[in-house]
Protein backbone atom coordinates (compact mmCIF):
# COMPACT_ATOMS: atom_id res chain seq x y z
CA UNK A 1 0.00 0.00 0.00
CA UNK A 2 1.16 3.64 -1.04
CA UNK A 3 2.09 5.50 2.23
CA UNK A 4 -0.53 8.60 2.52
CA UNK A 5 1.15 11.91 1.71
CA UNK A 6 -0.31 14.93 3.49
CA UNK A 7 0.16 17.28 0.41
CA UNK A 8 -3.01 15.67 -1.15
CA UNK A 9 -6.19 17.22 -1.46
CA UNK A 10 -8.00 17.63 1.79
CA UNK A 11 -11.13 16.11 0.38
CA UNK A 12 -9.23 13.06 0.20
CA UNK A 13 -8.06 13.00 3.17
CA UNK A 14 -11.75 13.09 4.97
CA UNK A 15 -12.11 9.12 2.95
CA UNK A 16 -9.81 8.11 5.45
CA UNK A 17 -11.06 9.54 8.89
CA UNK A 18 -13.01 7.58 11.48
CA UNK A 19 -17.23 8.48 10.53
CA UNK A 20 -17.55 10.25 13.66
CA UNK A 21 -14.58 12.60 12.74
CA UNK A 22 -15.68 12.76 9.48
CA UNK A 23 -19.11 14.06 10.17
CA UNK A 24 -17.44 16.73 12.05
CA UNK A 25 -15.46 17.72 9.92
CA UNK A 26 -18.44 18.06 7.33
CA UNK A 27 -20.41 19.63 10.00
CA UNK A 28 -17.89 22.71 10.37
CA UNK A 29 -16.71 22.79 6.55
CA UNK A 30 -20.29 23.47 5.58
CA UNK A 31 -21.06 25.98 8.43
CA UNK A 32 -17.48 27.70 7.29
CA UNK A 33 -19.14 28.00 3.60
CA UNK A 34 -22.62 29.20 5.07
CA UNK A 35 -20.82 31.65 6.90
CA UNK A 36 -18.66 32.84 4.31
CA UNK A 37 -22.00 32.93 2.09
CA UNK A 38 -23.93 34.94 4.67
CA UNK A 39 -20.89 37.40 5.49
CA UNK A 40 -20.82 37.66 1.07
CA UNK A 41 -24.53 38.50 1.37
CA UNK A 42 -24.36 41.03 4.02
CA UNK A 43 -21.86 43.32 2.26
CA UNK A 44 -24.52 43.89 0.03
CA UNK A 45 -26.33 47.35 -0.72
CA UNK A 46 -29.80 45.56 -0.22
CA UNK A 47 -31.39 44.40 2.57
CA UNK A 48 -31.32 40.51 3.56
CA UNK A 49 -34.62 40.98 5.49
CA UNK A 50 -36.66 43.73 6.57
CA UNK A 51 -40.12 44.16 8.66
CA UNK A 52 -43.66 44.76 6.92
CA UNK A 53 -43.06 48.81 6.01
CA UNK A 54 -46.61 50.98 5.89
CA UNK A 55 -47.97 49.69 2.72
CA UNK A 56 -47.44 52.62 -0.32
CA UNK A 57 -46.51 52.65 -4.00
CA UNK A 58 -42.93 54.24 -3.98
CA UNK A 59 -42.79 54.48 -7.32
CA UNK A 60 -46.26 56.50 -7.94
CA UNK A 61 -45.49 60.50 -8.66
CA UNK A 62 -48.80 61.76 -6.67
CA UNK A 63 -48.05 64.84 -8.00
CA UNK A 64 -48.76 64.28 -11.68
CA UNK A 65 -52.15 63.76 -12.19
CA UNK A 66 -56.07 65.52 -12.26
CA UNK A 67 -59.16 65.88 -10.09
CA UNK A 68 -61.88 63.59 -10.34
CA UNK A 69 -65.51 63.95 -9.22
CA UNK A 70 -65.77 61.96 -5.62
CA UNK A 71 -68.83 62.14 -3.97
CA UNK A 72 -67.17 60.91 -0.77
CA UNK A 73 -64.72 63.11 -0.83
CA UNK A 74 -65.89 65.72 2.22
CA UNK A 75 -64.30 64.12 5.30
CA UNK A 76 -65.54 67.16 7.67
CA UNK A 77 -68.05 70.33 8.13
CA UNK A 78 -67.43 73.14 10.22
CA UNK A 79 -70.20 72.08 12.64
CA UNK A 80 -67.80 69.00 13.43
CA UNK A 81 -63.95 70.20 13.39
CA UNK A 82 -63.26 73.81 15.57
CA UNK A 83 -60.20 73.94 14.23
CA UNK A 84 -60.85 76.26 10.99
CA UNK A 85 -59.90 79.36 10.94
CA UNK A 86 -62.43 81.99 10.48
CA UNK A 87 -61.60 83.66 7.07
CA UNK A 88 -61.37 79.88 5.63
CA UNK A 89 -64.88 79.32 6.87
CA UNK A 90 -66.43 79.21 4.05
CA UNK A 91 -69.59 77.38 4.84
CA UNK A 92 -70.27 79.44 7.20
CA UNK A 93 -70.33 82.65 5.68
CA UNK A 94 -72.89 81.23 3.15
CA UNK A 95 -70.69 79.63 0.20
CA UNK A 96 -73.99 78.72 -2.09
CA UNK A 97 -72.22 75.54 -3.67
CA UNK A 98 -70.65 72.54 -2.55
CA UNK A 99 -69.73 70.86 -5.49
CA UNK A 100 -66.30 72.10 -5.18
CA UNK A 101 -65.78 69.76 -2.19
CA UNK A 102 -66.79 66.40 -4.11
CA UNK A 103 -63.11 66.17 -5.85
CA UNK A 104 -60.12 63.93 -5.22
CA UNK A 105 -56.79 63.73 -7.04
CA UNK A 106 -55.96 61.11 -9.33
CA UNK A 107 -52.33 60.46 -9.69
CA UNK A 108 -51.06 59.30 -13.44
CA UNK A 109 -51.08 55.88 -13.35
CA UNK A 110 -51.31 54.86 -10.06
CA UNK A 111 -53.71 56.33 -6.89
CA UNK A 112 -53.66 58.12 -3.95
CA UNK A 113 -55.76 56.45 -1.17
CA UNK A 114 -58.40 58.67 0.74
CA UNK A 115 -56.90 60.41 3.86
CA UNK A 116 -56.77 57.56 6.35
CA UNK A 117 -56.86 59.46 9.89
CA UNK A 118 -56.12 56.20 11.91
CA UNK A 119 -53.85 55.12 9.38
CA UNK A 120 -51.66 58.64 9.67
CA UNK A 121 -51.89 57.89 13.51
CA UNK A 122 -50.36 54.67 13.11
CA UNK A 123 -47.46 56.11 10.96
CA UNK A 124 -46.10 59.25 13.12
CA UNK A 125 -46.77 57.53 16.44
CA UNK A 126 -44.20 58.77 18.72
CA UNK A 127 -43.26 61.40 16.22
CA UNK A 128 -43.90 64.88 15.89
CA UNK A 129 -44.36 67.21 13.13
CA UNK A 130 -43.61 71.02 13.48
CA UNK A 131 -45.58 73.52 10.33
CA UNK A 132 -43.39 76.45 9.42
CA UNK A 133 -43.81 79.56 7.99
CA UNK A 134 -47.17 81.54 6.72
CA UNK A 135 -50.85 81.52 6.67
CA UNK A 136 -51.26 78.62 3.83
CA UNK A 137 -48.93 76.79 5.86
CA UNK A 138 -51.20 77.58 8.49
CA UNK A 139 -54.09 76.40 5.95
CA UNK A 140 -53.14 72.78 5.92
CA UNK A 141 -51.81 72.50 9.55
CA UNK A 142 -55.82 73.25 9.92
CA UNK A 143 -56.96 71.04 7.55
CA UNK A 144 -54.56 68.00 9.24
CA UNK A 145 -56.64 68.68 12.67
CA UNK A 146 -59.64 68.39 10.73
CA UNK A 147 -58.99 65.37 9.05
CA UNK A 148 -58.07 63.40 12.16
CA UNK A 149 -60.93 65.19 14.02
CA UNK A 150 -62.90 62.23 12.73
CA UNK A 151 -60.84 59.86 15.06
CA UNK A 152 -59.89 61.79 17.62
CA UNK A 153 -59.35 65.53 18.75
CA UNK A 154 -55.71 66.95 20.58
CA UNK A 155 -55.37 68.60 23.29
CA UNK A 156 -53.63 72.02 22.96
CA UNK A 157 -50.76 71.71 25.55
CA UNK A 158 -48.85 75.57 24.34
CA UNK A 159 -49.60 78.68 22.92
CA UNK A 160 -46.78 81.31 23.10
CA UNK A 161 -47.10 84.73 21.44
CA UNK A 162 -43.92 85.68 19.82
CA UNK A 163 -43.86 89.35 17.47
CA UNK A 164 -48.00 89.51 18.24
CA UNK A 165 -48.40 85.88 16.69
CA UNK A 166 -49.08 82.64 18.35
CA UNK A 167 -47.12 79.52 18.44
CA UNK A 168 -49.25 76.84 19.11
CA UNK A 169 -48.85 72.86 20.02
CA UNK A 170 -51.56 69.91 19.94
CA UNK A 171 -50.40 66.42 21.39
CA UNK A 172 -52.02 63.67 20.36
CA UNK A 173 -51.95 61.49 23.52
CA UNK A 174 -53.22 58.14 22.07
CA UNK A 175 -50.39 57.97 19.27
CA UNK A 176 -48.04 60.16 21.04
CA UNK A 177 -48.04 62.11 18.37
CA UNK A 178 -47.33 66.34 18.46
CA UNK A 179 -48.35 68.59 16.36
CA UNK A 180 -46.97 72.37 15.94
CA UNK A 181 -47.30 75.68 13.95
CA UNK A 182 -44.88 78.32 14.32
CA UNK A 183 -45.83 81.47 12.51
CA UNK A 184 -42.89 82.78 10.48
CA UNK A 185 -44.08 84.38 7.03
CA UNK A 186 -40.56 85.17 5.63
CA UNK A 187 -38.71 82.17 7.95
CA UNK A 188 -36.08 84.86 8.16
CA UNK A 189 -35.78 87.81 10.80
CA UNK A 190 -38.19 89.98 9.59
CA UNK A 191 -39.98 93.09 10.79
CA UNK A 192 -42.39 95.79 9.63
CA UNK A 193 -41.01 98.99 8.89
CA UNK A 194 -43.87 100.90 10.00
CA UNK A 195 -46.40 98.47 11.85
CA UNK A 196 -48.64 101.01 12.70
CA UNK A 197 -49.63 102.28 8.97
CA UNK A 198 -53.01 101.28 7.75
CA UNK A 199 -51.24 99.82 4.41
CA UNK A 200 -51.98 96.22 3.48
CA UNK A 201 -48.52 96.30 1.89
CA UNK A 202 -46.33 98.01 4.60
CA UNK A 203 -42.30 97.77 3.93
CA UNK A 204 -40.94 94.67 5.70
CA UNK A 205 -37.05 94.58 6.91
CA UNK A 206 -35.69 91.10 6.21
CA UNK A 207 -32.37 90.11 7.52
CA UNK A 208 -31.27 87.02 4.43
CA UNK A 209 -28.08 85.43 7.13
CA UNK A 210 -30.33 85.10 9.80
CA UNK A 211 -33.12 82.42 9.84
CA UNK A 212 -35.99 83.14 12.30
CA UNK A 213 -35.19 81.78 15.82
CA UNK A 214 -38.74 81.33 16.59
CA UNK A 215 -38.21 78.15 14.50
CA UNK A 216 -34.97 77.70 14.47
CA UNK A 217 -34.48 76.92 18.22
CA UNK A 218 -37.30 74.20 18.70
CA UNK A 219 -35.48 71.87 15.98
CA UNK A 220 -34.26 69.20 18.23
CA UNK A 221 -37.81 68.80 19.42
CA UNK A 222 -39.42 67.37 16.06
CA UNK A 223 -38.92 64.56 13.70
CA UNK A 224 -40.71 66.39 10.92
CA UNK A 225 -40.44 69.79 9.46
CA UNK A 226 -43.18 71.68 6.74
CA UNK A 227 -41.88 75.12 5.43
CA UNK A 228 -44.17 76.93 3.77
CA UNK A 229 -43.69 80.34 2.27
CA UNK A 230 -44.98 82.61 -0.59
CA UNK A 231 -47.28 85.13 -0.64
CA UNK A 232 -45.46 87.40 1.36
CA UNK A 233 -42.40 87.98 -0.66
CA UNK A 234 -44.57 90.42 -3.22
CA UNK A 235 -44.63 92.61 -0.85
CA UNK A 236 -41.90 95.90 -0.48
CA UNK A 237 -38.74 94.43 1.26
CA UNK A 238 -35.49 95.77 2.30
CA UNK A 239 -32.79 93.08 2.42
CA UNK A 240 -29.82 92.71 4.79
CA UNK A 241 -27.09 90.85 4.34
CA UNK A 242 -24.61 90.88 6.96
CA UNK A 243 -20.77 89.46 7.17
CA UNK A 244 -17.99 89.57 9.64
CA UNK A 245 -16.97 92.85 7.82
CA UNK A 246 -19.72 94.78 5.78
CA UNK A 247 -23.90 95.05 6.09
CA UNK A 248 -25.20 94.92 2.03
CA UNK A 249 -28.77 96.37 1.36
CA UNK A 250 -31.17 95.91 -1.42
CA UNK A 251 -34.69 96.08 -2.19
CA UNK A 252 -37.54 93.94 -3.68
CA UNK A 253 -40.46 96.15 -4.94
CA UNK A 254 -39.26 99.10 -3.36
CA UNK A 255 -39.05 102.48 -4.46
CA UNK A 256 -35.52 103.49 -3.40
CA UNK A 257 -33.30 104.49 -6.67
CA UNK A 258 -30.32 104.84 -4.48
CA UNK A 259 -30.24 101.44 -3.25
CA UNK A 260 -29.68 97.90 -5.49
CA UNK A 261 -32.57 96.53 -6.52
CA UNK A 262 -33.16 92.75 -7.18
CA UNK A 263 -36.83 90.69 -8.21
CA UNK A 264 -39.17 88.52 -5.43
CA UNK A 265 -37.39 85.39 -6.87
CA UNK A 266 -34.08 86.74 -6.06
CA UNK A 267 -34.91 87.33 -2.43
CA UNK A 268 -37.50 84.09 -2.03
CA UNK A 269 -34.22 82.04 -3.63
CA UNK A 270 -32.15 83.31 -1.01
CA UNK A 271 -34.24 82.94 2.18
CA UNK A 272 -34.76 79.50 1.45
CA UNK A 273 -31.08 79.29 0.68
CA UNK A 274 -30.55 80.68 4.56
CA UNK A 275 -33.37 78.36 6.09
CA UNK A 276 -32.10 75.08 4.60
CA UNK A 277 -28.76 76.05 6.05
CA UNK A 278 -29.94 76.50 9.13
CA UNK A 279 -30.77 73.04 9.24
CA UNK A 280 -27.01 71.43 9.50
CA UNK A 281 -27.34 69.43 12.96
CA UNK A 282 -31.25 68.40 12.28
CA UNK A 283 -31.50 64.85 12.18
CA UNK A 284 -34.58 64.30 10.93
CA UNK A 285 -36.81 65.05 7.43
CA UNK A 286 -37.64 68.74 5.60
CA UNK A 287 -40.22 69.09 3.66
CA UNK A 288 -40.66 71.78 1.32
CA UNK A 289 -44.47 72.70 0.62
CA UNK A 290 -44.05 74.13 -2.78
CA UNK A 291 -45.67 77.27 -3.71
CA UNK A 292 -49.60 77.92 -3.42
CA UNK A 293 -51.16 79.79 -6.85
CA UNK A 294 -53.64 82.27 -6.22
CA UNK A 295 -56.61 82.32 -8.79
CA UNK A 296 -57.47 86.26 -8.76
CA UNK A 297 -59.88 87.34 -12.01
CA UNK A 298 -61.07 90.36 -13.62
CA UNK A 299 -59.00 92.67 -11.56
CA UNK A 300 -55.58 91.84 -8.91
CA UNK A 301 -55.95 91.01 -5.81
CA UNK A 302 -56.54 94.51 -4.13
CA UNK A 303 -58.37 95.96 -7.25
CA UNK A 304 -61.20 94.38 -7.40
CA UNK A 305 -60.09 90.78 -8.20
CA UNK A 306 -61.80 87.46 -7.52
CA UNK A 307 -62.57 84.18 -7.70
CA UNK A 308 -65.91 82.72 -8.79
CA UNK A 309 -65.64 79.51 -10.25
CA UNK A 310 -67.23 76.83 -9.22
CA UNK A 311 -65.01 73.74 -10.94
CA UNK A 312 -61.54 72.72 -10.82
CA UNK A 313 -59.99 72.74 -14.57
CA UNK A 314 -59.19 69.74 -16.53
CA UNK A 315 -55.50 68.95 -16.63
CA UNK A 316 -55.02 70.28 -20.41
CA UNK A 317 -56.50 73.65 -18.91
CA UNK A 318 -54.49 74.25 -15.39
CA UNK A 319 -52.13 76.48 -15.57
CA UNK A 320 -49.57 78.88 -13.67
CA UNK A 321 -48.76 82.55 -14.04
CA UNK A 322 -45.45 82.97 -15.59
CA UNK A 323 -44.14 84.64 -11.62
CA UNK A 324 -45.71 81.58 -10.26
CA UNK A 325 -43.66 79.30 -12.23
CA UNK A 326 -40.46 81.43 -11.07
CA UNK A 327 -41.61 81.04 -7.28
CA UNK A 328 -41.70 77.51 -8.15
CA UNK A 329 -38.70 77.35 -9.88
CA UNK A 330 -36.67 79.00 -7.32
CA UNK A 331 -37.73 76.89 -4.23
CA UNK A 332 -36.84 73.85 -5.74
CA UNK A 333 -33.90 74.62 -7.04
CA UNK A 334 -32.95 75.48 -4.03
CA UNK A 335 -34.26 72.32 -2.36
CA UNK A 336 -32.22 70.25 -4.38
CA UNK A 337 -28.54 72.02 -3.88
CA UNK A 338 -29.69 71.74 -0.28
CA UNK A 339 -30.11 67.89 -0.87
CA UNK A 340 -26.69 67.88 -2.73
CA UNK A 341 -24.84 69.76 -0.12
CA UNK A 342 -25.54 67.11 2.70
CA UNK A 343 -23.58 64.41 4.26
CA UNK A 344 -25.74 63.74 6.84
CA UNK A 345 -28.39 63.52 8.99
CA UNK A 346 -31.09 65.83 7.77
CA UNK A 347 -33.06 64.26 4.48
CA UNK A 348 -35.28 66.26 2.12
CA UNK A 349 -38.60 65.86 0.94
CA UNK A 350 -40.66 67.64 -1.63
CA UNK A 351 -44.58 68.19 -1.27
CA UNK A 352 -45.04 69.37 -4.73
CA UNK A 353 -48.81 70.61 -4.83
CA UNK A 354 -48.35 73.47 -6.88
CA UNK A 355 -49.42 71.29 -10.38
CA UNK A 356 -52.59 70.31 -8.28
CA UNK A 357 -53.74 73.62 -7.06
CA UNK A 358 -53.17 74.85 -9.73
CA UNK A 359 -56.18 73.67 -11.56
CA UNK A 360 -58.33 74.39 -7.91
CA UNK A 361 -59.61 77.83 -9.12
CA UNK A 362 -62.99 76.57 -7.17
CA UNK A 363 -61.49 76.21 -4.22
CA UNK A 364 -60.24 79.72 -2.41
CA UNK A 365 -62.69 81.30 -0.40
CA UNK A 366 -63.15 84.54 -2.23
CA UNK A 367 -66.36 86.52 -0.53
CA UNK A 368 -67.45 83.70 1.59
CA UNK A 369 -64.37 84.35 3.80
CA UNK A 370 -66.40 87.14 5.86
CA UNK A 371 -69.37 88.36 7.12
CA UNK A 372 -71.41 90.12 4.08
CA UNK A 373 -71.23 93.33 5.58
CA UNK A 374 -67.82 93.55 6.07
CA UNK A 375 -66.12 95.36 3.19
CA UNK A 376 -62.32 93.17 2.57
CA UNK A 377 -60.46 92.39 -0.69
CA UNK A 378 -61.13 88.56 -1.57
CA UNK A 379 -59.38 85.89 -0.68
CA UNK A 380 -58.08 83.95 -3.96
CA UNK A 381 -54.70 82.55 -1.81
CA UNK A 382 -55.92 80.76 0.80
CA UNK A 383 -58.75 77.81 0.73
CA UNK A 384 -62.00 76.74 1.88
CA UNK A 385 -62.00 74.22 4.66
CA UNK A 386 -63.42 71.54 4.11
CA UNK A 387 -61.90 71.60 0.63
CA UNK A 388 -58.74 70.85 -1.79
CA UNK A 389 -56.24 71.51 0.93
CA UNK A 390 -57.18 68.40 2.27
CA UNK A 391 -55.52 66.75 -0.75
CA UNK A 392 -52.06 68.45 0.87
CA UNK A 393 -52.17 66.14 3.96
CA UNK A 394 -52.93 62.73 1.25
CA UNK A 395 -49.72 63.94 -0.32
CA UNK A 396 -48.20 64.48 3.16
CA UNK A 397 -49.64 60.84 4.29
CA UNK A 398 -48.05 58.90 1.21
CA UNK A 399 -44.50 61.03 2.12
CA UNK A 400 -44.70 60.20 5.29
CA UNK A 401 -45.07 56.36 4.25
CA UNK A 402 -42.56 56.57 1.65
CA UNK A 403 -40.08 57.69 4.13
CA UNK A 404 -40.77 55.22 7.19
CA UNK A 405 -40.33 52.39 4.70
CA UNK A 406 -36.90 53.78 3.19
CA UNK A 407 -35.91 54.05 7.50
CA UNK A 408 -37.57 50.44 7.91
CA UNK A 409 -34.77 49.47 4.94
CA UNK A 410 -31.98 51.92 6.23
CA UNK A 411 -32.61 50.49 9.45
CA UNK A 412 -32.58 46.37 8.33
CA UNK A 413 -29.58 47.39 6.42
CA UNK A 414 -27.55 48.68 9.61
CA UNK A 415 -28.47 45.28 11.52
CA UNK A 416 -27.06 43.60 8.49
CA UNK A 417 -23.93 45.75 8.66
CA UNK A 418 -23.79 44.68 12.60
CA UNK A 419 -24.43 41.20 11.80
CA UNK A 420 -21.81 40.99 8.97
CA UNK A 421 -19.12 42.64 11.53
CA UNK A 422 -20.03 40.10 14.07
CA UNK A 423 -19.99 37.43 12.41
CA UNK A 424 -17.50 38.12 10.24
CA UNK A 425 -15.21 40.13 12.13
Amino acid sequence: MKPHHHQDHPLKELNILPKTQRSSVLTLSVTLILITIACLYFSLPTPFSIPSPPPVDTKCDVFTGEWIPDPNAMYYTNNTCSAIHEHQNCMKYGRPDTDFLRWWWKPKGCNLPRFDPEEFLSVVRGKSIAFIGDSVGRNQMQSLICLLSKTVSPNLIAETKIRDQTHSTWYYPTSNFTLSNFWSPFLLIASEANPTSPSPIGLFHIHLDHPDPAWTAHLSRFDYLIFSAGHWFFRPLMLYNTTTTTTTISCSNCKDNNITHISVYDAYRLAFRSTFSALKGFKGTAFLRTFSPSHFEGGVWDNGGDCVRTRPFKAEEGRLEWFQGEMYRAQVEELRAAAERESGGVRFGLLDVTAAMSMRPDGHPGRYGRPKNETKYNDCVHWCLPGPVDVWNGFLLHLLKVEEARIVVRSAISDAVRLRGTICG
